[in-house]
Parts: structure tokens; sequence; C-alpha cells
């Protein structure tokens, strides 16, 4: 890894690099993205009093090579909070050269603060570089169907 790389949480100046970073890990991950006003619901979700989503951008000489967003969320069964790691995106000059760990380290940092006892996210089945990665790291993994619903527009009616 380069001796400029950092790994900072997203500011305001961030989000319009942001989704150009989002429309790539679209690509890589063979799914649709456009943008539709996502800047500003950002600003809204990243630098609220109380944050509904958190993140962090990684730079290499100020370029960006990556994000990494998470959220905490709350399991029923155990009644406990979790931390859920919605995006990891490294651009392909920058895997494999230990950026992914200084993404987990944060995300680990970010449950801890949180009072978070786990951490969970998914990886579509055909990432097979991204699951070595996170079975090097110890993570495991539990098969299941993941299933989205369109209940309607956003915001009303």
């Amino acid at each position: 890894m380069s001796h400029d790389v950092k790994v900072l949480p997203i500011e305001p100046s961030h989000l319009d690099t942001l989704l150009v970073l989002c429309a790539e890990h679209a690509v890589y991950e063979n799914a649709d993205f456009r943008e539709h006003g996502q800047v500003e619901r950002w600003r809204s979700a990243l630098f609220a009093a109380e944050p509904r989503l958190h993140g962090w951008i990684a730079t290499d000489g100020g370029e960006p090579c990556g994000y990494m967003t998470a959220t905490v969320d709350f399991a029923t069964w155990s009644a406990a909070p979790f931390a859920y790691m919605d995006c990891l995106y490294l651009r392909e000059s920058h895997r494999g050269l230990g950026l992914g760990r200084v993404f987990l380290d944060r995300l680990r940092e970010f449950a801890r603060a949180n009072g978070c006892g786990w951490a969970e996210w998914q990886t579509p089945e055909d990432n097979a570089l991204g699951i070595g990665f996170y079975r090097r790291m110890g993570a495991t993994s539990r098969t299941k169907a993941r299933f989205t619903y369109d209940v309607g527009e956003r915001g009303g009616s």
C-alpha cells in the first residue's frame, strides 16, 4: 500500500466522489445504478445530528480509491444492536494491498463505539475475491436468499 493512503470519515466535499464510486461498485457487482438525488439524501443521512448512515472514504495521494458505509441496526433474537456494513468497495488498483483490512478495522471501531457486539454484511455469491478476503479476516457466512419488496414511492403518496 502506498504511504499516502488515508481512510477518513466521509465529509460533505466527498459526496460527488461517492456517487462515482457507487456507480463503479454497481458495475463490479453487475447491478443497476442511476443517479437520482442520492447526494442530497446522503447529505441528510450522513451529517444529521443523529446520522442514519456512516461512511469512510479511502484516498491515495488525494485520489479516491474506495469507500465503506455502515449503519447501526437492532437484532430481534438477541435484542441487541449490531453494525451493518452496507457497502465496501475498492477500485481494482487498490485490491489486495491491505486496504480492506483497514476498512474492517474501522468497521470494528465503529461497531464497538456504538455498543454493537458484531457486524454483518452481504456480498454477491460470485464475488470470490471478496468472499476469500472476508474468510481470511475470520468472518463466517450463512446462506440466505435476499429479497427486495417494492413498497411504492419514497416520501409520500
